[in-house]
């Protein structure tokens, strides 16, 4: 019988009956997202700024480059000073130190370009009997009563009711599936007596976490024209931040009157108890087409119709009929991780690791968590969303291209820290960071796996020729014809110094496991295969092991005494990929050792799924849902269904968490490729009824 998914999702809607500052809730169609509190706008604003949860109006375009100066808009790549490095008996240089003098450049470039906050939406109150704009002021908490608040996850209808003043209202919130356009229905007396408005206000951008400044008025400009007589109402704000630019359009079937409360605010007076408006928002100068704004039914509609396909067509695991008192939680997890990665992280540009909630890293896209944020997604049945940030790759080919030649290498480096640009941030971390490059081979390869069509093949393969060409070139060549990852690296694992770092475990296994599949792909569509790719895979050092231990890498013999924190990246050489070349009796004491000895508070959401998926592999289903569903600061799921790292301000949300979950549930349920027993991550003891569609399983 067919999984009945609507109530499945219904389950799990969110609910709200007072303010919550830790788990606002969102909408949003991977492109755009508004995030909302109690009253289903941004009312609130200060009071969640403050709790350091901001409320975020974010798209995928909107970037803002700061001049540097008058007569300067921006620095290069080639004004920073880059640390000069030993590898292997030949120079190579990285922007990782920050060197006196240089500073002003340094940190420029890594908050610039930043994700910013596009605008605030929220209601305010007249305090006053006379005057327009004066006479309206914020609402606070404590006005704020008899709130049910319901986040409607099979339509992505947001529903607030509450009573502000002693006075009922009903608003609804939504975002359009196909365009960035925001619908907004509010029902109450207030607005006909014109005791409540609309705040629509702009700020200037912002690298940091709410990427808004709201001190800097003289910075920006907010030009605006309201139609007059017309059978639609239309208001349009033309927005000017330095040299990036965007437009607002307010639409209405309802006639209103737009009243400036500021130099870049502006009130929504409805004048009746009922009223309705869209807000379309769009980047100016990449295009000279422009979007046909939406009138609030059809972004109702719209949003509808996109998140019904959505769960229609997306895999599904249903977990409700299990005797295990678990699986409701798990379930829930499960569910809204779908939502909210939908929601902020299934658009054009790889997503930061706050998606289009707020800003992290400046707003900045982090490489090497695009596999923890959308690998999950050819296995549950969705490559078409994958494909919408693929785009982003090839178009940034050339950058990546440049990134490897600049120190000698052939073939594509990818970057890990960038904004739209794939211009590489300095840091003391990101450019010495090599994870992150076989994953657009692995997760190609997982997409490829799904239907396995050619013509995908061909079209991504350019990628993968390009990626392998890196990496084989990357290892050097030993005495011995043993190759090796040398320093300067720094590996999953950051807290390694990377001038001693040599050989870490998983990314040998990693370089190994996807340059194979490099070979594969190239014999598949019929290309001569580099001799590079083949004998770097076969020839790969081992991952270093003493005392029947995997540990970090081979010049860390006190791994589990010195570096018992950060990431146990070992486990990830057979939990997330199996080269076929670890020993499971070593990965089993592995994982036992960093369960006993690993400080539990420094691991992030999605190790607890890494340690999961190494004990599903080692046939222990017990302990992956243990460790799936692990009690501790950094996998607490919050109500809103985001991984919240509780011990860190400013991560108020961590998407790789909820990415990561979704990957490891396809594997509990789907298996991987060889594994032989159905359902192999939940244990087989008659508590658990495990139902799923449109699962796939992990490939080996």
């Amino acid at each position: 019988m067919a999984i009945d998914r609507e109530s499945l999702v219904k389950r799990h809607n969110p609910v709200l009956e007072a303010a919550d500052f830790s788990s606002p809730l969102t909408v949003g169609n991977g492109e755009l997202c508004f995030t909302a509190d109690i009253t289903g706008m941004q009312t609130l604003y200060g009071t969640y700024r403050r709790t350091k949860m901001p409320l975020c109006t974010m798209a995928q375009w909107g970037w803002h480059t700061e001049p540097v100066s008058g007569e300067q808009y921006a620095y290069e790549q080639k004004d920073v000073i880059e640390t000069e490095y030993d590898f292997n008996g030949r120079r190579v240089t990285y922007p990782v130190e920050c060197v006196p003098g240089n500073e002003r450049v340094y940190h420029w470039l890594r908050q610039n370009p930043h994700r910013m906050n596009l605008m605030r939406i929220g209601l305010v109150w007249r305090s006053c009997g006379a005057g327009a704009a004066q006479c309206f002021e914020e609402i606070g908490e404590a006005e704020i009563d008899a709130v049910r608040q319901e986040l409607h996850l099979e339509s992505g209808m947001l529903e607030s009711r509450f009573e502000a003043g002693g006075m009922p209202f009903f608003i609804t919130s939504c975002c359009a599936s196909g365009q960035d356009t925001l619908a907004f229905s509010l029902q109450s007396q207030a607005l006909a007596m014109s005791k409540a408005a609309v705040l629509i206000e702009f700020p200037y951008g912002s690298p940091d976490m709410s990427g808004a400044d709201w001190a800097q008025a003289e910075k920006h400009r907010t030009e605006y024209v309201c139609g007059e007589k017309e059978e639609i109402w239309r208001c349009v704000f033309e927005r000017t931040l330095d040299r990036d630019r965007y437009r607002v359009t307010l639409m209405s079937e309802q006639t209103a009157e737009l009243v400036k409360a500021g130099e870049h605010a502006f009130l929504l007076l409805a004048g009746s108890e009922s009223f309705a408006f869209a807000v379309t928002l769009e980047r100016c100068g990449l295009t000279e087409k422009t979007l046909k704004p939406m009138l609030p039914a059809d972004a109702v509609q719209s949003s509808k119709e996109g998140w019904k396909d959505y769960w229609t067509r997306t895999g599904i695991i249903q977990l409700h009929e299990s005797r295990d008192e678990r699986a409701n939680e798990l379930e829930r997890r499960i569910v809204l991780s779908q939502y909210l990665l939908a929601a902020n992280c299934s658009g054009s540009v790889p997503p930061q690791e706050t998606g289009l909630t707020c800003n992290s890293w400046y707003g900045k896209s982090h490489l090497e968590m695009f596999f923890w944020h959308e690998a999950y997604l050819p296995l549950w049945g969705r490559t078409d969303m994958l494909e919408k940030s693929l785009g982003w790759y090839m178009e940034h080919l050339p950058q990546a291209r440049e990134n490897a030649s600049k120190n000698g290498y052939k073939g594509a480096r990818w970057p890990k820290m960038v904004a739209e640009s794939a211009q590489d941030s300095p840091s003391p971390i990101a450019p010495l960071l090599i994870w992150q490059q076989p994953h657009i081979i692995y997760m190609l390869h997982m997409a490829y796996l799904e239907n396995r069509n050619l013509e995908f093949a061909e079209k991504y393969y350019i990628l993968v020729k390009e990626t392998a060409d890196f990496m084989a070139d990357y290892a050097v060549k030993n005495k011995d014809g043993v190759y090796e990852l040398l320093p300067p690296l720094i590996p999953v694992q950051e807290c390694h110094p990377p001038k001693d770092t040599a050989n870490p475990a998983f990314e040998l296994e990693y370089w190994v496991y996807t340059l194979r599949i490099a070979v594969q792909w190239a014999r598949m569509l019929g290309r001569e295969v580099p001799d590079g790719w083949r004998d770097t895979a076969d020839h790969m050092a081992p991952s270093p092991v003493k005392d029947g231990f995997y540990l970090a890498h081979s010049r860390c013999p006190d791994t589990y005494e010195s570096f018992n924190r950060d990431h146990p990246s070992m486990l990830m050489a057979y939990g997330m990929i199996d080269s076929g070349r670890m020993d499971p009796e070593a990965v089993r004491n592995s994982l036992y050792k960093v369960m006993e000895v690993w400080q539990e508070q420094t691991l992030w959401g999605w190790d607890f799924a890494v340690m999961a998926m190494t004990a599903v592999r080692l046939g222990e289903p017990e302990l992956a849902v243990e460790l799936l569903l692990k009690d501790t600061c950094k996998n607490a799921y919050i109500k809103n269904g985001h991984n919240r790292q509780e011990t860190r301000d400013d991560l108020p949300l961590y998407l790789p968490g909820n990415g990561s979950l979704l990957l490891a549930a396809a594997m509990m349920a789907a298996g991987y490729s060889g594994c032989g027993h159905p359902c192999p991550g939940f244990p087989d003891d008659g508590n658990w009824k495990v139902e799923y569609e449109g699962i796939h399983p992990l490939p080996c």
